[in-house]
C-alpha cells in the first residue's frame, strides 16, 4: 500500500464531492426548465381557449358568421391547439376546451374558457 494513501485516506474525495454537487445542480436546473416549459405551454393553451371561446361567443350571438364550434376550432388551430370540446350553454354562452398540439414531458397542456355576452 502507498504510504501517502495510508497517511491521508480522504485524498481525492473533494473531486468526487464536486462532481456530485455539479450533478445535483444540473438536475435541479433541468427540473426548473421543465417547470418553466410547462408554465409557458399552459399559458399558451389558456390563451388559445380564451380566444376560441370569444370567437365562438361572437358567432353564437350573430356578430360574426359561422357555426360557433367551427369558428372556435379554426381559432384554436391558428394558435397551434386542437379543440377538445365546445358546448353551447344557456344565455348565449360557450364553453371551450383546447389542447396544444405540442407536448411536453409531463403531457399535453390544456386550456378551458367560457365566453358570452357582456353583462
Amino acid at each position: 500500500m502507498n504510504r501517502e494513501f495510508r497517511d491521508n485516506p480522504e485524498r481525492g474525495s473533494g473531486t468526487v464531492l464536486a462532481a456530485g454537487l455539479a450533478l445535483v445542480v444540473i438536475m435541479a436546473m433541468a427540473l426548473m426548465l421543465l417547470f418553466a416549459q410547462s408554465a409557458v405551454m399552459a399559458t399558451r393553451a389558456a390563451a388559445a381557449a380564451d380566444l376560441a371561446a370569444l370567437a365562438a361567443a361572437d358567432a353564437l350571438r350573430g356578430i360574426t358568421s359561422g357555426d360557433p364550434c367551427t369558428v372556435a376550432a379554426e381559432v384554436a388551430a391558428r394558435h397551434a391547439a386542437a379543440l377538445v370540446s365546445c358546448t353551447e350553454e344557456a344565455g348565449q354562452t360557450v364553453m371551450v376546451r383546447t389542447e396544444l398540439n405540442a407536448r411536453t414531458l409531463v403531457g399535453a397542456a390544456t386550456g378551458q374558457a367560457r365566453a358570452g355576452p357582456p353583462p
